[in-house]
């Protein structure tokens, strides 16, 4: 069951403190005898049995503030979980929302937003009062409330699909949304759709509160109407994860093929095989940064880890895709898109082919055959453009070819969708369908801003000319811990081009690569120097620096900070 709710509190009169009077003290940037007063539009905008997710903007109708709080008390057994754009903390019923470092600052008529996730039971009404800087809002409660709805049950299966894009919409992840909205500027894209991550087993039944598998496919039943709507899975918790970078750990130790297929694969295809969600048509991305591992981060390679050994020699990551594979594509509406790296990963000649084999392995592994493949999805959570328009990977500078910049440094490939149709037919060359489709994530592959290069770079030598350029500003393709200067990139969008099924925003666009520094978590996920805006480099980046943002959380935790400088930096701007 979903209950939108929204309450527009208004202050009837702006309260006025008298000198001396104890009944309006205003500790957060207001002085004692400032005119105080705010609107306040909270809005639940999405709750489920276990929580629910919040957006609350305030609207100061009093003198400027330097900084802000916001309280209210809850009616029920609501506990908060996470909170951004404000410090949320609670005490019993009452809770305080503090303004941060960025947006205390509130003029007469300004407004700030935040948002927050708690635990509650289903039930969480709009507060009755809200105090800005300890001034009681005096108003009442107007503004529309969405009567209870539940989602159809049962709905007709549709039939199965080439590409399952087509003539359908895509789901709006609520939790999300309501991050992208409560952020300055967010509402322009807070209805985008992107990829719900399933990176741990208490995701299936909701990590911390939020929202689970069922809550979403609910939802999304509710999204869907008498239409087509897709819904993006993406699964991502193998056994030794993600072998090569220490930001991206998961739960499951390197042997843990058991707990992987019976606690986490299993209980993920039981509920995708309810018939209640058989009319939906559901994407799944399979197991991101690992199998192209074997093949670039093992044995004599410079670029090898001990993991990454570990994980060849015992098959798991092979088998654990293939066991994915099997169980979720036993449900006829689901769509499984394999992870195949990026062109910055698998686009030289030795790691190319190799990469195709190695997929090939894992899809007919443990009970899977290719027909459980329906494509690939390239340039997951990456930040590789899209096209880059300036050069082509055949262009020559005074008879030295592009292939020899050092930037390119003998890649085939110059972007994403060239990399990706070839890669595709790579893949039909070595034994998958020949109707198999590409995705390319662009939701932080943009590269727009005041640094786009306008046109081809000085043809003065080639490193000039392609260096001045390429749309892509990384300082180096290995790359891809939060990187500064990024935008946000094509919109989701049906077949964009040849071979390709679809752009789609799989990562979030906010949702940190990982954490600047160490930071004690319960997930698994360590600290990698890659995100570390000091770090020098390694094998893997050709020992430069890491071009990382500053002050990020762990990974998969919002990044205010960045989440503004992709829509800054967006192309097709916003």
């Amino acid at each position: 069951m979903r209950r939108s709710r929204m309450a527009l509190i208004a202050a009837g009169a702006l309260v006025a403190a008298a000198a001396g009077s104890a009944a309006a003290a205003a500790p957060f940037g207001a002085s004692a005898a400032a005119a105080a007063g705010c609107t306040v539009d909270y809005k639940i905008q999405n709750q489920w049995n276990g929580g629910l997710t919040a957006a609350v903007s305030v609207t100061n109708k009093g003198d400027a503030l330097s900084s802000w709080q916001l309280e209210w008390s809850f009616a029920g057994s609501e506990k908060v979980s996470q909170g951004w754009n404000a410090t949320v903390t609670q005490s019993g019923s009452a809770v305080t929302a503090k303004s941060l470092s960025y947006n205390g600052t509130l003029a007469s008529g300004g407004s700030a937003s935040f948002g927050f996730n708690a635990t509650g039971n289903g039930n969480s009404t709009v507060p009755a009062t809200f105090k800005l800087n300890g001034v009681t809002c005096n108003g009442g409660t107007t503004g529309p409330t969405d009567p209870p709805t539940d989602p159809p049950t049962d709905p007709p299966a549709g039939s199965r699909v080439n590409n399952p894009y087509e003539g359908a919409k895509v789901y709006v992840n609520p939790e999300w949304s309501a991050k992208a909205a409560a952020e300055p500027g967010g509402s322009r894209v807070s209805n985008q759709p992107t990829g719900v991550w399933l990176d741990r087993i208490a995701a299936i039944e909701g990590a911390n509160g939020g929202m689970g598998l069922r809550d979403h496919l609910d939802e999304a039943l509710t999204q869907k109407g008498s239409g087509e709507l897709v819904v993006q899975l993406v699964i991502y918790n193998l056994p030794g994860r993600d072998c090569a970078a220490l930001a991206s750990n998961g739960e499951l130790g390197p042997t843990e093929i058991g707990r992987y297929k019976t606690e986490y694969i299993d209980p993920i295809a039981a509920i995708l095989a309810d018939s209640k969600y058989a009319g939906l048509r559901i994407v799944t991305t399979v197991e991101i940064d690992s199998l192209p591992n074997l093949v670039t981060n093992t044995g004599s390679r410079p670029t090898a880890t001990p993991a990454c050994d570990v994980m060849k020699a015992n098959g798991n990551y092979q088998k654990g895709v293939g066991y994915a594979l099997n169980k979720l594509g036993d449900a006829g509406n689901v769509y499984n898109y394999i992870d195949a790296g990026h062109h910055g990963w698998i686009g030289w000649d030795d790691n190319f082919g190799p990469s195709a084999d190695i997929f090939k392995v894992a899809a007919t592994s443990e009970g899977a055959t290719v027909n459980d493949v329906h494509g690939f999805i390239v340039n997951t959570a990456n930040y590789g453009a899209t096209k880059e328009t300036n050069f082509t990977i055949d262009d020559s500078v005074n008879g030295t070819s592009v292939r020899q910049s050092k930037w390119v440094d003998w890649n085939r490939y110059t972007d994403e969708q060239s990399f990706a149709q070839a890669f595709r037919t790579k893949l039909v060359s070595v034994g998958f369908n020949s109707d198999i489709g590409m995705l390319i994530d662009t939701s932080r592959n943009g590269w727009g801003g005041a640094n786009r290069p306008a046109g081809p770079g000085a043809k003065t030598t080639v490193d000039t000319y392609v260096d001045g350029g390429r749309y892509d500003r990384r300082i180096h393709l290995g790359n891809w811990c939060n990187q500064a200067g990024a935008g946000l990139g094509e919109r989701p969008k049906a077949a964009p081009a040849a071979g390709i099924d679809a752009y789609v925003w799989m990562k979030p666009p906010g949702e940190s690569d990982g954490s600047s520094k160490e930071i004690p978590n319960n997930e698994g996920k360590g600290f990698d120097r890659m995100c570390d805006p000091t770090y020098t480099g390694n094998a893997r980046n050709g020992n430069n620096m890491s071009g990382a943002l500053p002050d990020a959380p762990v990974s998969g935790q919002w990044f205010s900070a960045q989440f503004q400088e992709l829509m800054k930096n967006a192309y097709p701007a916003l």
